[in-house]
């Protein structure tokens, strides 16, 4: 078996400049798509000698492949997750439903990269993406802690796993039990016994909510009322989603969560919940204490810790020096073209978060970059 060529991050001084037609950044579901169709178009990896124009190289920040799926909690498995589609051109084998998604998603995704010898290095992390000079039709310059790079063009599909969202509740530095992110959650026994806050209205909240309710008193809290859907989560259904969230993406507006756009639906995990009482929404606290959480009705519930399942947000700050960003702090994006520089396109991002989603936009992005800054 081939291994799909990979290098080890090093110091910035170890390397000089190196250039590649496009760079990649991220080597989870839209940047290995990506790397795909760039490879179908007969782009060759910018690791080797030839063509510098049309070659690529991809930069992953993961020690392995796989992407954000390494770092899921352990007792998720295949048969909760909400569907893997298949990479473009390379179908997987249907997994055990008992598989944790953690091994599952990245032996699929290793099987790929192997497959197609894609030009990855990691583990790699970009600091910042800026032009090389004046020219808005130049160069841009990509550094690393690997090393820097220039490029006509970027795809940027970093997700959002490296930017989860954390509300600055008044107090929440004074609690003196446990906080943890959806990201940091590893498994239900760790609460076993405990009287547990869980923060969020989203599909990771429910899961975790339902989980943890099995060992432990749980409190369930939320902005708004959850709405929870009866009717199948239709492909006429999810049509209209991604035209809803697309639209608020061209007009330039900061997207909300998936489930904002969705709403909920009565999956197995969320009937477990409802059926062992777990699903009692509690209005949001107003403060945090020591000891526990103060009430919207000023009482005081004691808990031991504190679950911050309120979801994340486009890991994007590498991109800053490009000034993407409008005044609403939404970047507008057409297709998957960032408005304010054409050089740089965004998958993986608004409506291209699912995995079907980012599968399109890598091809998308691909067939755009081509036809526009690299003709053949």
């Amino acid at each position: 078996m081939h291994t799909a060529p990979q290098q080890h991050g090093t110091d910035t001084r170890d390397h000089p400049v190196r250039r590649a037609g496009v760079v990649v950044i991220g080597a989870g579901q839209a940047g290995l798509s990506a790397g795909y169709h760039l490879s179908r178009r007969g782009f060759t990896s910018a690791l080797a000698a030839g063509d510098a124009e049309r070659s690529f190289v991809m930069l992953d920040a993961g020690t392995a492949p796989g992407g954000a799926w390494l770092h899921r909690w352990e007792s998720l498995t295949m048969a909760t997750v909400n569907g893997i589609f298949d990479l473009p051109g390379f179908r997987q084998s249907p997994p055990d439903p008992g598989t944790p998604a953690r091994i599952a998603v990245p032996a699929y995704f290793t099987a790929f990269e192997e497959h197609m010898q894609l030009p990855i290095l990691r583990p790699v992390q970009v600091l910042s993406v800026s032009p090389a000079d004046d020219d808005p039709d130049g160069e841009l310059l990509i550094e690393s802690d690997a090393g820097t790079w220039t490029a006509r063009a970027v795809i940027n599909a970093t997700g959002t796993w490296d930017n989860p969202t954390l509300p600055d509740y008044p107090g929440r530095e004074s609690f003196a039990g446990r906080q943890l992110h959806t990201r940091d959650y590893a498994s239900l026994k760790e609460f076993a016994g405990k009287r547990v806050a869980v923060v969020g209205g989203g599909i990771s909240a429910i899961q975790q909510l339902e989980e943890i309710s099995r060992v432990a008193e749980v409190f369930w809290y939320t902005r708004r009322e959850p709405v929870f859907r009866d009717e199948p989560f239709t492909p006429d259904v999810g049509k209209d989603v991604v035209a809803r969230v697309a639209a608020d993406v061209e007009a330039g507006n900061p997207t909300g969560s998936v489930v904002s756009y969705t709403g909920l639906l009565w999956t197995p995990y969320a009937l477990a919940a409802k059926e062992r009482g777990a699903l009692q929404r509690r209005p949001m606290f107003t403060a945090i204490e020591p000891d526990g959480i103060r009430e919207a009705d000023g009482s005081l519930t004691r808990v031991d810790a504190i679950l911050w399942a309120t979801g994340f947000k486009a890991s994007l700050s590498h991109l800053d020096p490009l000034r993407l960003r409008n005044e609403r702090d939404g970047i507008e994006v057409h297709g998957t073209v960032a408005a304010a520089d054409p050089r740089v396109h965004l998958i993986g991002f608004g409506p291209s978060q699912s995995t079907v989603g980012a599968n399109r936009a890598g091809r998308e992005a691909v067939r755009t970059l081509t036809s526009s800054l690299l003709p053949a």
